[in-house]
């Protein structure tokens, strides 16, 4: 299939649009459609996935890109399945009009266009490792932003964590599973000589039977023979089947559940060995665990940051991965991500974002990352007050203003042990929060360049400016119930962390597209009260609204 691009941007003069009734027609320029077809259609870059086609002009050319894209963030923001999506598009000539296809004899598209378009998208990215329709949203948010005139300067930037749509399994279920799927695979190659003794797992009853028709205290000999049949099968398949899938996830369950005792019996890790990376279900394979907040979670995490000012927010980054990703190392990536700033920017984001380190990289990018907390040990914020040379490795001044006799530095820790005047300490004010000691002849005190930074950017974070600035990541914190509640993340029907981001992307496309459309439809309102539009015949209303807006 070779690629082409849309030709089909503008109303043609044999266009379907223009011989419906003036009634209808007012309808839909009066519509979502109206915004969709004139401000979010030409910002999808169909060139971009020019790279998923052939270059050969000879063979059948491909579905319009950007009539694709178009559809499946409406099929998002309308929470459509692909057949009513299909069907939208065939019946509703709002759906037609937003996309561009009114001068379509026949509309291009069938019941397997998305599906496939979203395969060549997974291929090309498990190929590569390019993300093109993450790079595509990214690209219209920061079109967006341009269109409704928000201010980069400021950004805020919060988590959400995307439950696995496979089912919760118990140890002895992912073993057993693991077992049962190679089993199969190896009956189907009809080498089931090498299935001796393990042939009732064929059977449709002996799940059940294994894992839930016996007692309790029986889960330890039957989570024991599972082990031992794994590691028969590793040893009988070993390099015939060493490609398959099915084998990979039974040599990494192994790896991840099991461990060799002292007498070389293979046995089950203990529960607390056991990394939050292992296999939670073999049929999701990416998927992790996590514990936050309370809650256990088993999926991936998505990260988005909110472009915000007065005249709105879009979301103009975004990320996804494993959920055992932290949010340190999600803040460290957004930073690198967003580069060297022109202008001071602000980052606002919660106290799990925040680390030195981060601190630090974004100061180097003119990035001034703001958190509403510390996670780890807070300092007391008297402790900021210390002078510390760190060329000379000499504590100089401490916050009451006394300059310690001896300085001792530990290289292996980074820490100052200073020695200072017992009588100097003995009555200060300031030596319950400094954290000075009392001997028989002096006191010393012992503290490190970080808690000093911790405790001057704690400090920071107390004064007005900086709270007010906290408020403003208020806003981002409804992103979450957004995307579960109206997009319905943790129920996307797939599975695997690039198929699973794949959705996300598109939500995330989305929430911005529905944001756009959400203003151009109150400029629209505001124009049409205030009696400036009255009727419409060759000029675009959005072309007028777009020349109001900019004087």
């Amino acid at each position: 299939m070779s690629f082409t691009t849309n030709e089909s941007q503008q109303l043609s003069l044999e266009d379907s649009f223009l011989n419906l009734n003036d009634r209808t027609k007012k309808f839909v320029l009066t519509s979502w459609a109206k915004g969709f077809a004139d401000v979010i259609f030409p910002a999808i870059n169909e060139q971009r996935f020019s790279v998923l086609y052939s270059d050969t002009k000879a063979s059948r050319p491909n579905n319009p890109v950007n009539a694709v894209i178009g559809s499946l963030i409406l099929k998002e923001l309308f929470n459509l399945t692909d057949d009513e999506l299909l069907a939208s598009i065939l019946c509703d000539i709002r759906f037609q009009y937003a996309l561009n296809t009114t001068s379509f004899k026949e509309q291009p598209f069938s019941d397997r266009t998305f599906s496939r378009f979203r395969e060549r998208l997974y291929l090309y990215t498990v190929e590569t490792g390019v993300d093109l329709l993450h790079e595509e949203m990214e690209a219209m948010a920061e079109v967006f932003v341009k269109y409704l005139n928000i201010n980069p300067s400021v950004k805020r930037m919060d988590s959400i964590m995307v439950s696995s749509s496979s089912k919760k399994m118990s140890r002895l279920e992912i073993l057993y599973s693991c077992v049962q799927n190679m089993i199969k695979t190896v009956n189907r190659t009809g080498e089931n000589q090498l299935l001796k003794n393990m042939e009732h797992y064929l059977n449709e009853e002996d799940r059940n039977e294994t894992i839930y028709y016996r007692k309790n205290e029986e889960i330890s000999s039957r989570l024991q023979q599972v082990i031992a049949d794994a590691n028969t099968l590793i040893a009988k398949l070993d390099d015939a089947y060493f490609e398959l899938p099915e084998y990979q996830l039974l040599r990494r369950v192994l790896l991840e559940q099991t461990e060799t005792d002292s007498n070389g019996n293979v046995i089950p890790k203990a529960k607390k060995s056991i990394t939050p990376s292992s296999l939670q279900n073999p049929s999701d394979p990416d998927a992790t665990y996590r514990s936050k907040a309370g809650k256990d979670n088993k999926g991936y995490v998505g990260n988005l940051v909110e472009t915000v000012d007065e005249n709105g927010s879009i979301i103009t980054a975004y990320d996804y991965a494993v959920n055992s990703h932290s949010d340190s190392s999600f803040c460290k990536e957004t930073i690198e991500k967003l580069g060297l700033q022109e202008t001071k920017t602000t980052l606002i984001a919660d106290g799990a974002y925040t680390s030195t380190e981060n601190v630090d990289l974004a100061a180097e990018n003119n990035i001034e990352l703001v958190t509403t907390a510390l996670i780890g040990k807070t300092p007391d914020i008297i402790q900021a007050s210390f002078q510390i040379d760190s060329n000379k490795r000499e504590v100089i001044k401490c916050p009451a203003g006394n300059k310690p006799y001896k300085t001792s530095y530990y290289e292996e820790t980074g820490l100052y042990r200073a020695s200072l005047n017992k009588k100097s300490c003995e009555h200060c004010p300031l030596r319950e929060q400094c954290g000075a000691k009392l001997q028989k002849k002096s006191a010393y005190v012992q503290i490190t360049e970080k808690v000093v930074q911790r405790a001057s950017y704690l400090q920071k974070l107390s004064s007005e400016e900086y709270r007010s600035l906290s408020k403003k990541r208020n806003g981002v914190e409804g992103l979450p119930s957004v995307l579960r509640r109206r997009y319905h993340v943790d129920n996307m029907p797939v599975r695997g962390l690039m198929r699973s981001k794949m959705w996300f992307s598109l939500k995330v496309g989305a929430i911005n597209v529905k944001r756009v459309l959400k203003r151009v439809l109150m400029l629209l309102i505001s124009i049409m009260k205030k009696g400036e539009i009255l009727f419409f015949k060759k000029q675009s209303i959005f072309k007028t609204v777009m020349r109001l807006k900019v004087a």
